[in-house]
């Protein structure tokens, strides 16, 4: 799953970043994407057409996707030297969204977090509300398919900088039970930033 996330991340980044490329969009609220809950059409409603569609393959089942990007050279960055950038990607089983991702490098809305505070997340006591003051606000949320759990949620911290033509990336999915304590991290980072 890990590598199948990164390859749509960078794709969606490496792909958006030639220049001034996409259309800007604005980072939705929480309210407005619910898993289980938002339709493929109620997002298309909010957000508009998506810059790019297509299909995963995650736990047997096969998901829909639909990115929006768009990066500006001219945009001011959180990091200097870097483009900025933001992606959103939702996921969508059976026409229902099972996950949203949302990345951005832009310093009013970026998504970098503090890797070195993964160390303080324990398994089966810490709980959703510290991991948000260890790491701030996600960039989104999976369920199930987008899970293996078919009863808990992960959340999704992801960044991505891009400097010509190399770029690093970092990803994070903290996994809560329906009590909202984490069950698993994984971590993965690619480059260096």
């Amino acid at each position: 799953m890990r590598s199948t996330i990164k390859c749509l991340i960078a794709s969606g980044f490496l792909s958006v970043l030639v220049g001034c490329a996409g259309t800007d969009f604005v980072r939705p609220d929480a309210e407005g994407l619910r898993n289980g809950q938002t339709t493929y059409a109620q997002a298309q409603a909010k957000m508009g057409v998506p810059w790019r569609e297509g299909s995963v393959v995650k736990n047997d089942k096969t998901i829909k996707t639909a990115a929006y990007a768009y990066a500006s050279v001219g945009g001011k960055p959180r990091n200097e030297g870097v483009t900025a950038a933001r992606a959103l990607t939702l996921y969508f089983h059976d026409d229902v969204l099972v996950g949203h991702e949302f990345i951005s490098s832009w310093a009013e809305d970026h998504t970098d977090f503090d890797q070195s505070r993964i160390k303080d997340i324990v398994k089966g006591k810490t709980d959703r509300a510290q991991i948000i003051q260890l790491l701030g606000k996600p960039g989104g949320y999976y369920v199930y398919p987008m899970t293996k759990d078919t009863r808990g949620e992960a959340a999704v911290y992801a960044y991505l900088e891009t400097r010509g033509f190399s770029h690093s990336s970092k990803l994070l999915l903290v996994s809560f039970d329906a009590s909202g304590l984490v069950t698993d991290v994984e971590f993965t980072s690619h480059g260096s930033k």
